[in-house]
C-alpha cells in the first residue's frame, strides 16, 4: 500500500496539506520529520498517518506540550 499524512485542524477536521505518497512507513515518518514545523505554522493541528485508506496512527498533535 501507500503511506500518507491526513491533515487536521483543532477542531479535528480535515484540512489541506501536502499530498505526499510514501513507498513504506519509514519514508513518511522521515519526511514529517523534517515539515512538521512548516504544517504546524501552515495551521495543522494533528496529522494521522494512513496506510492506503487504514489508519496505522494517530491523530498525534503538532501543538507543544500535548
Amino acid at each position: 500500500m501507500a503511506f500518507r499524512w491526513r491533515y487536521l485542524d483543532a477542531q479535528a477536521s480535515p484540512v489541506d496539506g501536502p499530498d505526499e505518497v510514501f513507498d513504506d512507513q519509514a519514508e513518511a515518518e522521515s519526511w514529517f520529520s523534517d515539515v512538521w514545523p512548516e504544517l504546524r505554522s501552515a495551521g495543522v493541528d494533528a496529522v494521522v498517518l494512513l496506510d492506503g485508506d487504514d489508519e496505522v496512527y494517530g491523530p498525534m498533535s503538532l501543538q507543544d506540550g500535548t
